[in-house]
Formats: C-alpha cells, structure tokens, sequence
C-alpha cells in the first residue's frame, strides 16, 4: 500500500532562515517558496538524494501550522508523507482497518499537485501520516 517515503515535513518559525540552513550550512537544493493557501501554508522544499524536507511555516492567522507553533515555538516535525500508486484503494483499506482519515475523507491536491490524504496521529504511533498518490 505504501511506497517510499515522499518527505518529512519540519514547521520552520522563520522560513527563510531555515530555508537558508538547509542551503547554505548543509549545502542542500532548495526551491522557492510557494504559498498554498487551500493548506494555510507556505512551502518550500529541500532536495535531497533519496527524499525531501519539507518546510512548513503559516499562511494567515487561520493556518493550522501557527496552532503547531503555538505549541512549538522553535517549529519541529510536522508530518511524514508516504507514497501510494492507489489513494483511494488506500483510504478505503485504512478505513476498514479502523485507521481515521482527517478532514471530509476526501483526497485534496498537495503540495506537488497531487492527491493527498492525512492519517489521524493517534492511529500512527503519534505521527501525523500524509498519503501521496504518485
């Protein structure tokens, strides 16, 4: 059901001074910010070799990152994505197992542009999981 590990998502109080550590202290590739206001965040991503950081910081006062924030304010891991061929299959598959889907259970498009779903961190061993479909 699940592939490769996508990215690790890391909330990042200050964006660009992350974005600027990841880039110019461990010398990594790092895009430009992109504003997902569908998500109430901004994004950027750090390419690595075998997967992704990705960089999460609030877009606007209702952004459920400032909540995380709040709670954390020197930022910290968000989320884990996985990869899946089938998101649908996968959500069904999950739900049959008892595992909780957030939101209306619907996938909505991501980051990448693609179909995403969440997976409730209680049911993951206190992680909040994304699905992918690739």
């Amino acid at each position: 059901m699940i592939g490769r590990l996508n990215h690790v998502a890391i909330v990042a109080p200050d964006l660009e001074a992350g974005a600027a550590m990841y880039r110019d202290v461990l010398g990594a590739e790092v895009s430009d910010p992109v504003d997902l206001p569908e998500h109430g965040v901004t994004t950027v991503f750090v390419e690595l070799p075998n997967t992704k950081i990705e960089l999460l910081h609030p877009l606007g006062a209702d952004s459920p990152i400032a909540k995380f924030l709040e709670k954390n304010p020197a930022g910290g891991v968000h989320h884990v994505c996985y990869e899946t061929d089938d998101i649908l299959a996968a959500r069904d598959k999950l739900k049959a197992d008892g595992m909780r889907v957030l939101g209306d259970g619907e996938p909505k498009i991501g980051a990448h542009g693609k179909p995403v779903l969440f997976l409730h961190p209680k049911d993951f061993l206190g992680t909040l999981v994304e699905l992918e479909q690739v």
